[in-house]
């Protein structure tokens, strides 16, 4: 199967700046697709034929990503497009994705295997109890940590969720700047 690249993944393979990528996107000059969050993928094979055409080197193997990843599940697309700009724009150099449903959201905890989830629990397809509790017991994902946020949650369900397996709760709306600290405070990073 054909690898798809994130833009950060391309800019490593091509040895350019992520928005030099964005830029080749934009002008047309590289095919890509863009996620139902708004997340601009390439497969390994367009890039390396638009590589090709312009005299690029093509790497043997593909650069390890080493950046921390983030996925973002709420279904409010400014609540999403929010917290991924800020988490994008933090001097961490976060990998920051988003789902608007719990089965995207499936998919992309078994694909991108974020280090951190932070997660609406009050979606029509989401039982957030489950989610945590399927996150942590899982083997690939046990060490994942999980933010809850929910405008409806009172003290005993947040303890709920925190006994099946949330790191963190917090009620909404959680300003961006609490958001962060408690991000990489969970990370083991210095805020």
């Amino acid at each position: 199967m054909d690898d798809v690249f994130t833009v950060y993944k391309a800019s490593q393979y091509c040895k350019v700046s992520p928005q030099t990528i964005i830029n080749w996107i934009d002008s047309g000059y590289i095919n890509a697709y863009k996620t139902p969050g708004g997340h601009r993928r390439i497969s390994q094979k367009d890039l390396e034929s638009f590589m090709k055409k312009q005299g690029i080197p093509i790497p043997d193997v593909v650069a390890e990503d080493t950046r921390i990843k983030i996925l973002v599940v709420d279904d409010d697309p400014i609540i999403v497009e929010s917290i991924v700009q800020a988490l994008e724009e933090d001097e961490h150099d976060y990998e920051v994705i988003s789902a608007s449903d719990g089965f995207e959201a499936g998919l992309q905890v078994n694909h991108f295997k974020p280090n951190l989830l932070i997660l609406d629990i009050m979606m029509p397809d989401i039982k957030g109890f489950e989610v945590c509790q399927k996150i942590k017991s899982s083997e690939e994902t046990k060490n994942t940590k999980i933010i809850v946020l929910s405008a409806y949650l009172d003290d005993e369900k947040f303890d709920k969720m925190k006994k099946h397996g949330a790191d963190a709760c917090f009620s909404k709306p959680l300003p961006l700047s609490q958001l962060k600290t408690e991000v990489a405070r969970l990370l083991g990073l210095k805020e």
